[in-house]
């Protein structure tokens, strides 16, 4: 059986399948980027800028037919995969609207005479392994910026996202891109190491699990390869004190359902203090339960399918597991197929191994604290350290607590609020490196310095 096949999780019906690549297949889709390097990198940022543009353009225009495929590849519900079609749009598109600040000099003041200034190149082919949680996301903001500055792209995605995969490359073809300035490639884990190893390819970026982050890291290290890795999450939800107890629940709720509880910076653990608790536990455990399971191609669906059975059930085993060694079930807990039903733990304590994993679905962990300090300490007692909310009706509180989070992102008194011009990343096991904002663009730069005397 081929590596790459759709699977609906809503039904378990295999779709399509697709074959991987031969190695010598592989070898000239490299040599294709490795030529494609020499013309994009000498090509105008304007028209660097104008081909990325239509890019954003054609996911604008393929929007249905976009989110169709990941509905149908990993169960997004519909109206989920039509906005991440639209991030998709935006966030490549606002790499086209900053080309020039991008690509510009960077003056420096010197105490001698002449001048200095940081100039900006492209380091030349990079390989990209994406997840299957954001199939367009992802893509976006990784090879948008990357081909503003001057990069080609070797995309390697998910086994279970081959047809959205054809589609971005289709769209990056459509737009204009020279040939082999983004390539497509089913490959296997071992042809993937492959490539790392080529001397023409400079760079990796990955997105996934710590599991694979460690193992491209591994190999990058061994080939002296630049590497960026964006990693899983556990993020606080720190709740100090609020003026609308109901307002924040909502925002609790959709900030761990978001993606049907599939998403790395999504809210895990909640952390609320003692005064709150009570009330705050029962309001998330009945909006929690209220949420809509369904089918995904259904406009009132809130949580489809998890992406596959396989991810359903170590979802379950998860669960189970905390319940069996001492975490209370306030609610949910059952599977039916891939659809697991929205769910709330309490009780969870630190020897248990509930306390140190991602649950990557929809579970919330609900905890009770005394105070800001041991929220505070709660909060960073993880391996993590990606993003986290905190919702306080005090200020300064605000301001002191998000500066004592060891997180990459702080969200105060909001969620669901990433925008293409805000970085994202995180700190510890979460990851090294930033995507989006202008941040991004300086992950695989040459950052020269040209000093000219007077």
């Amino acid at each position: 059986m081929s590596d790459y096949a759709v699977v609906n999780p809503a039904t378990g019906q295999t779709l399509a399948t697709y074959d991987t690549l031969t190695d010598a297949q592989v070898q000239e889709a490299i040599a294709s980027a490795a030529s494609a390097f020499r013309t994009w990198r000498a090509t105008a940022v304007a028209e660097r800028s104008s081909a990325i543009r239509r890019v954003a353009e054609l996911h604008r225009e393929r929007r249905d037919e976009l989110a169709a495929i990941i509905v149908r590849e990993v169960g997004k519900p519909l109206a989920a995969a039509l906005g991440e079609v639209d991030f998709a749009a935006d966030i490549t598109e606002y790499y086209a609207d900053h080309a020039e600040k991008i690509t510009g000099d960077q003056p420096l003041d010197i105490d001698g005479d002449g001048t200095a200034v940081i100039r900006r190149s492209p380091l030349g082919v990079l390989l990209g392994i994406m997840p299957w949680n954001f199939p367009y996301y992802q893509v976006a903001r990784f090879a948008a910026p990357n081909l503003v500055v001057g990069n080609t792209i070797l995309l390697k995605h998910a086994p279970q996202c081959p047809e959205s995969a054809a589609a971005i490359a289709k769209i990056y073809h459509d737009a204009g891109l020279p040939a082999g300035a983004y390539v497509n490639l089913y490959i296997t884990n071992d042809q993937a190491a492959a490539v790392i190893a080529d001397p023409r390819v400079q760079g990796v970026s990955v997105t996934g699990s710590e599991r694979a982050g460690a193992a491209v890291a591994s190999l990058a290290g061994q080939h002296l390869k630049k590497v960026a890795l964006e990693l899983g999450g556990s993020d606080p939800f720190i709740l100090l004190s609020t003026a609308d107890l109901d307002q924040t629940v909502q925002a609790a709720v959709e900030a761990r359902l978001d993606n049907t509880g599939q998403s790395c910076n999504a809210a895990k653990r909640f952390i609320v203090v003692d005064d709150l608790y009570d009330a705050f536990l029962e309001k998330f455990t009945a909006a929690m339960t209220q949420a809509k399971v369904g089918d995904p191609f259904a406009d009132d669906t809130v949580l489809g399918p998890l992406s596959s059975l396989a991810a359903a059930e170590r979802l379950a085993a998860q669960v189970d597991n905390a319940v069996a060694q001492g975490a209370t079930l306030v609610a949910g807990g059952t599977r039916e197929g891939a659809f697991y039903a929205p769910t709330v733990l309490t009780g969870v304590t630190s020897d248990m191994d509930a306390y140190r994993e991602e649950f990557f679905g929809p579970v919330g962990v609900v905890y009770r604290v005394a105070g800001e300090e041991e929220a505070v300490n709660l909060a960073n007692d993880t391996s993590f350290g990606l993003g986290s909310y905190v919702f306080t009706t005090d200020q300064e509180q605000a301001a002191r607590v998000a500066d004592r989070i060891d997180a990459g992102m702080v969200y105060v008194n909001l969620v669901l609020a990433d925008e293409p011009a805000l970085p994202f990343g995180g700190v510890k096991r979460s990851g090294t490196s930033r995507e989006m904002g202008l941040l991004a663009a300086d992950e695989f730069v040459n950052k020269k310095l040209i000093r000219v005397g007077a």
